[in-house]
């Protein structure tokens, strides 16, 4: 998923996960797909007790008995472990469309395809592109049953989307090809770095990008109100023969192609473990000099042709087993405190968490708007020539 990030959020924040509970209304009749189920209509249910309970919300989706989910590549936050679980757990069937994905990518394929079945049911998207898509009105409000232990910081308010896991931004190195590996956006104007320096997709289409854009600009004197110097850092990169302007994935990566890449933790860490087996030495550091986190954001199509079961996704996502995957896939989970305190948490996936140092703190959406609209303006001109 070249896709999105991150909604503005705050790790801490007393989340408290509560299990949605099996029949909280009793079970409610079967619901054809947009049809109803207990007097509801699955398209404009707003939470599981608008289709009688957990229950009704099940047996909808199961005689939908198929998702459409969109840019959700297996190792991106153990999305595979995600889709399987789900699968195995309801019999649902998720059709996973253009892995590889980016957020402005799912935006599109909402658009162009309403009405038709093979429209997305959900959508992962990185902050901005969430906050865009509702104020498009192409998203459903939805309240999963642990709405109201997510803090503010990391919903809308009309439920229309809310985070799921996040990262930090994080340098990736293959120390096999680099003979001493940077830890900070200072090193990466080294010369020896040249023609080795890659983003995960452009910062225009993947949040990933655009993350490691708005790092750059902490990292240089820049702030969430400015993230210029992030523009003016690339530029200099790519004035120095540094920037690689090749999208970095694992392929590209085990190729040589990009032996130094700025994307999420998650997604470096589970390089590293992904890469023993293929001999490849694949370091991370989280830059002391920008350190930057964010989450992404889930969001439901106003117009999912399986709706019932695009809020069943919902609800197992924001379930214990869901928010654990994450976490064992290197993301650190929505509801990580609620859960630590709930006695709920993986212990041992948390433990293997990249390092960081600090209390993170977030962009506004605002920040977040003006920080597109700057981006969209000077990152062709930035890396260009």
């Amino acid at each position: 998923m070249t896709a999105s990030f991150l909604r503005p959020a705050v790790f801490a924040g007393g989340l408290v996960l509560t299990a949605f509970a099996v029949g909280a209304c009793g079970a409610a009749p079967a619901a054809e797909t947009g049809g109803s189920a207990g007097g509801k209509s699955a398209a404009t249910a707003t939470s599981a007790a608008d289709l009688g309970g957990t229950q009704g919300l099940i047996t909808a989706a199961k005689k939908e008995g198929t998702l459409n989910a969109i840019a959700l590549p297996r190792d991106w936050a153990n999305y595979g472990a995600v889709i399987d679980g789900f699968t195995k757990k309801y019999g649902i069937k998720i059709n996973d469309e253009n892995p590889d994905g980016s957020s402005q990518d799912e935006i599109n394929a909402i658009t162009s395809r309403k009405g038709q079945g093979r429209a997305p049911d959900v959508v992962d998207l990185g902050s901005s592109f969430a906050l865009s898509a509702a104020q498009q009105g192409l998203l459903a409000p939805y309240k999963v049953a642990a709405f109201d232990q997510i803090p503010t910081g990391q919903k809308d308010t009309q439920a229309r989307w809310y985070n799921d896991y996040g990262g930090y931004i994080s340098i990736g190195c293959d120390a096999k090809r680099v003979q001493q590996c940077p830890k900070t956006f200072a090193d990466l104007l080294k010369p020896q770095y040249k023609g080795q320096v890659a983003l995960n997709g452009d910062p225009n289409k993947s949040g990933s990008a655009f993350g490691g854009v708005y790092a750059a600009a902490l990292a240089n004197g820049g702030s969430f109100d400015d993230i210029k110097p992030g523009l003016d850092f690339f530029g200099k990169l790519k004035k120095a023969g540094n920037y690689n302007p090749v999208e970095s994935t694992p392929a590209t990566v085990e190729k040589g192609e990009t032996p130094i890449s700025i994307d999420w933790d998650y997604l470096n860490a589970s390089y590293s473990d992904e890469f023993k087996a293929k001999k490849v030495d694949w370091q991370v550091a989280v830059p002391t000099d920008g350190q930057f986190a964010q989450y992404y954001s889930q969001g439901i199509n106003k117009d999912a042709p399986h709706p019932a079961a695009a809020r069943l996704w919902q609800e197992y996502l924001y379930s214990a087993e869901g928010q654990n995957f994450f976490l064992q896939g290197y993301a650190r989970p929505a509801e990580m405190t609620g859960m630590q305190q709930a006695g709920t948490l993986d212990q041992a996936a948390a433990a293997k968490l990249p390092a960081v140092s600090g209390a993170p703190t977030f962009p506004t959406d605002a920040q977040q708007t003006k920080a597109k609209q700057v981006l969209a303006q000077g990152w062709s001109h930035a890396v260009s020539g």
